[in-house]
């Protein structure tokens, strides 16, 4: 018996069932910061020194973006804190309106919150095994974090289905990606209150630069190699018209503010925005009045994933005055962030930008 699945047939006899069932029996819990106040945990780190008070300040630069009427908050992330237990975190900030655009890696939006909108898991390793044993049982790993490959390739084949179903023309990422939440809120989620459907829903734009490095390369280059083949035309991705649309936003919104988690693509796609604007004849284009970075990278390469906040200063993206570099494993602090600017309430009265509404 065999399992045919997007890019492979499986031979279901070579794989160890119960030993797989063994290593994918600790589901990640992802954190809801809705159900604990952080806010005298960081008054009290506020009075402490290190990361500790580069975290506070960091917290009061972003309850500063949601107090301020004028900014808009884009949320950037990197990494593998969605399949590391924040993916809830991310949904409860467009549920309770503390961002306004969401830039991200692929696989932060496809590999890990699509995935589990489709009713898959990611699960804690109890044990790392052996990487090859691991690949014998078709399980993927992300440091001490399993995915099923099968569940996998059933988002991968999930994306190739969506792409079939739309017109065969160019689509940005934030335009496929609000298709993945309108096929979702139609009906076909089988888990609430994912980051790509709430978005949709709320009308939050996601951009992913770097879309098909991801497991939404796979089925849109099966779906582009399906039309091919049949003669037919097939959809693509813009990546110029992400770069215009989130320096459209940008000029839009005026004010704005950055919470970045990680850096990289996403992190230098969103601060390019000014600069892109200033072309385009926006010379008074404001730069990024506030910026927050966390990250475990460092400058020591001549980077920190995407140059120091200082740095970006240079480069006329960002504002000196208000930002704060926390250098930190992104899991381990930012719940507290979120959770104390979800209780201090700033999010209650600010008003929703719907910036996807532009693209209409």
């Amino acid at each position: 018996m065999t399992t045919v699945t997007l890019n492979k047939v499986q031979p279901e006899a070579k794989v160890n069932d119960t030993r797989k069932a063994q290593l994918l029996s600790s589901p990640v819990e992802h954190i809801d910061i809705t159900s604990f106040d952080a806010r005298p945990i960081v008054e009290a780190m506020a009075k402490m020194s290190f990361t500790s008070r580069d975290l506070a300040r960091a917290t009061a630069l972003y309850n500063q973006m949601l107090e301020d009427k004028e900014c808009s908050i884009i949320l950037v992330i990197a990494g593998s804190t969605s399949a590391g237990g924040c993916m809830d975190l991310y949904a409860e900030m467009v549920r309770s309106n503390m961002v306004d655009a969401i830039v991200a890696t692929g696989a932060s939006i496809v590999d890990m919150d699509f995935f589990e909108a489709l009713g898959h898991k990611h699960y804690q390793a109890l044990e790392i095994p052996d990487d090859d044993t691991l690949r014998s049982l078709y399980i993927d790993r992300i440091y001490d974090t399993y995915i099923d490959e099968q569940q996998l390739q059933d988002c991968d084949f999930t994306i190739g289905k969506i792409a079939d179903s739309l017109d065969p023309k160019p689509y940005s990422s934030r335009a496929f990606i609000r298709e993945m939440g309108k096929w979702l809120a139609d009906g076909n989620a089988r888990k609430d209150g994912s980051l790509v459907q709430l978005a949709y829903e709320h009308d939050v734009p996601i951009f992913c630069p770097a879309f098909v490095d991801s497991s939404a390369g796979f089925g849109l280059v099966k779906h582009q190699v399906d039309a091919m083949k049949a003669g037919k035309p097939y959809l693509v991705l813009d990546a110029i018209a992400d770069f215009r649309e989130l320096t459209e936003i940008k000029i839009k919104a005026g004010t704005t503010g950055l919470l970045m988690i990680g850096g990289g693509v996403p992190k230098n796609f969103t601060q390019d925005t000014v600069v892109c604007a200033e072309i385009l004849g926006h010379e008074d284009v404001e730069v990024h009045k506030y910026a927050v970075q966390i990250t475990v990278a460092d400058a020591r390469d001549g980077a920190c994933s995407s140059s120091t906040l200082q740095e970006a200063a240079s480069w006329g993206k960002v504002s000196t005055a208000m930002e704060q570099m926390v250098f930190a494993e992104a899991t381990s602090v930012l719940p507290l962030l979120a959770s104390d600017a979800y209780h201090r309430g700033h999010w209650k009265t600010r008003a929703r930008r719907a910036f996807a509404k532009l693209f209409d």
